[in-house]
């Protein structure tokens, strides 16, 4: 099995990134999907309150790859040989892909100016609403490991000035090098 475990902030790009593989064949898992569906499976508002709360429940009483061990069930299941993950939050969850194949962790980064603009046209239930909820969710986020995450990356593109297909664009061909090597 082939893995690109895409990381970066909230909001950088990484669901954009991963779009870019999901349309040349790759199978597409978001991370973030798992948290939300187990929120809701508790009867719980999927915000981004109640998404951080399970999420690090579920770290605290299952392990820190508590969330990848889920992702990969499902990756398995999809009887595909290139998986796109969206979401990666920790070098845990990195290290328990490459048990199953050939791994490529790429960042995807861009400032919070810019990553806040991002998410408040998104739209889910738990973006942020305001510059404090986005403050806390980056807290949060670095609590759980995504800054060693980040910065122990294979490959980084920045998000900072890119439209949506010069990102995808960038995304596409830095798998595709990697590929090759």
């Amino acid at each position: 099995m082939i893995i690109v475990a895409i990381t970066g902030m909230p909001g950088a790009g990484k669901s954009t990134a991963a779009k870019a593989l999901e349309a040349n064949g790759w199978y597409k898992i978001i991370m973030g999907d798992v948290i939300r569906e187990e929120t809701e499976r508790r009867g719980l508002e999927p915000n981004e309150q109640n998404t951080g709360k399970v999420m690090r429940e579920l770290r605290e009483l299952q392990g820190e790859d508590a969330v990848a061990r889920i992702v990969i069930q499902k990756a398995m299941e999809s009887g595909k040989d290139k998986i796109v993950i969206d979401g990666v939050r920790s070098i845990n969850e990195v290290e328990l892909f490459k048990k199953y194949g050939r791994v490529l962790l790429l960042a995807i980064q861009a400032s919070p100016e810019r990553r806040f603009t991002l998410l408040s046209r998104r739209g889910r239930a738990d973006d942020p609403r305001n510059i404090e909820d986005f403050k806390r969710r980056d807290a949060r986020e670095i609590s759980v490991g995504i800054a060693e995450a980040i910065a122990l990356a294979d490959e980084c593109i920045s998000n900072e000035n890119l439209t949506q297909s010069e990102l995808m664009k960038n995304v596409y061909e830095a798998v595709e090098r990697w590929m090759k090597k």
